[in-house]
């Protein structure tokens, strides 16, 4: 059967996992040279007395922790490291030995340092935002690390910056939504109030269009370029309109007549729209039509109008 070549996805285990041996890769760099003077120079605590090699103090007299942990051979013999030992010291820039590697304090107070300043930072953008509870107790454990030995402190540090790092995904992730919701928002009130804008502007061209002038600028072009009549047309549609209705849109008569054209009923207007009743436009196109469908022009209608006071 054909193995499955593809990756499993990285859980948060793995990721933490992942993190600690980078960090563990860069810290060998600084650590190396120390872990290996601790190896080579285990000859030397033979010759003191105190058994204060590498900065271990004990009591006079009183084998080191380095000593206990070495085999201790005469000089010019070669020594050899008791296969599991771990030397810790938590004072000074003293060495501390475990599982084969060796770091100075000096460098797991800058471990430390490090991992509680990107940790507060982590903290401090996660407010409000996500839960960083667990960063919180891993930046409290180490903030005496003076105090501690310095495996103690690699330790705590590697907690602290996995979580600092589970914190700070989490926060931009949280951001990342928040930002699009901002983006959304944005625009759809930059719509809002495009389309505010707009019916405003439509409100003002249609109020210029209801007046008088307005219906009769509306009217002149529309018969010059949907029927192709003149002005001899218009001046005829003037005078009809102006004994109909004064050219008022919200013009009605006891008949039910309604509109500059004076529609019997008003009503028969919304075969142009719906909006009959407020527009002048859609009562000058309806009204165009039916002088067109039933005199053939406005002159016809208007001498028709003359003849009988109705057309």
């Amino acid at each position: 059967m054909p193995v499955s070549t593809t990756p499993l996805p990285e859980t948060r285990h793995s990721l933490g996992a992942k993190r600690r041996r980078v960090r563990r890769i860069r810290l060998a760099g600084l650590t190396g040279s120390v872990a290996t003077a601790a190896v080579l120079c285990t000859g030397l605590v033979t010759g003191v007395a105190s058994g204060s090699a590498f900065g271990l103090p004990t009591a006079a007299g009183t084998p080191s922790a380095l000593t206990t942990a070495l085999d201790v051979v005469a000089p010019g013999q070669t020594a050899t490291a008791k296969s599991d030992f771990t030397v810790t010291d938590a004072s000074g820039d003293r060495v501390s030995v475990h599982a084969g590697s060796a770091v100075s304090r000096s460098t797991a107070n800058t471990v430390a340092t490090i991992a509680l300043a990107s940790g507060k930072h982590a903290a401090a953008e996660a407010s409000g935002k996500v839960n960083a509870s667990e960063l919180k107790m891993s930046l409290a454990s180490l903030a005496g690390y003076q105090k501690l030995d310095a495996d103690t402190v690699l330790a705590r540090a590697d907690a602290t910056q996995d979580a600092a790092a589970d914190v700070t995904t989490a926060t931009e992730k949280v951001e990342k939504r928040a930002a699009a919701k901002a983006a959304a928002a944005r625009k759809a009130a930059q719509a809002a109030a495009a389309k505010a804008k707009q019916e405003k502007a439509d409100a003002v061209r249609q109020a210029a269009a209801n007046t008088p002038a307005g219906a009769k600028a509306t009217a002149q072009a529309l018969m010059s370029s949907q029927y192709g009549w003149g002005s001899d047309q218009f001046s005829c549609l003037v005078s009809l309109w102006t004994k109909e209705s004064g050219w008022n849109y919200q013009a009605y008569n006891a008949s039910g007549a309604t509109g500059i054209p004076q529609a019997l009923p008003g009503s028969k207007m919304a075969s142009v729209s719906s909006d009959w009743a407020t527009n002048a436009t859609t009562q000058v196109i309806w009204g165009l039509g039916y002088i067109s469908a039933s005199y053939g022009t406005p002159c016809a209608a208007w001498a028709h109008s003359q003849s009988v006071n109705w057309y």
